[in-house]
């Protein structure tokens, strides 16, 4: 369990390292809600399904 991730964060436009927010287990696997360290976007991530990918 990570508490820190660098993702791509679509509102600052670059690499940024986000942080576990929060997190809770679902039939679907762990929910974990991202925040970035430097604008707060937020993400959430299911198993492999992330938020911030657009379709």
């Amino acid at each position: 369990m990570s508490l820190e991730m660098e993702h791509h964060c679509p509102a600052c436009g670059e690499e940024r390292t986000f942080w576990r927010a929060a997190s809770t287990l679902m039939h679907l696997g762990e929910k974990v809600k991202w925040r970035c360290t430097e604008c707060e976007y937020g993400l959430v991530r299911i198993g492999d399904i992330d938020t911030s990918v657009e379709a």
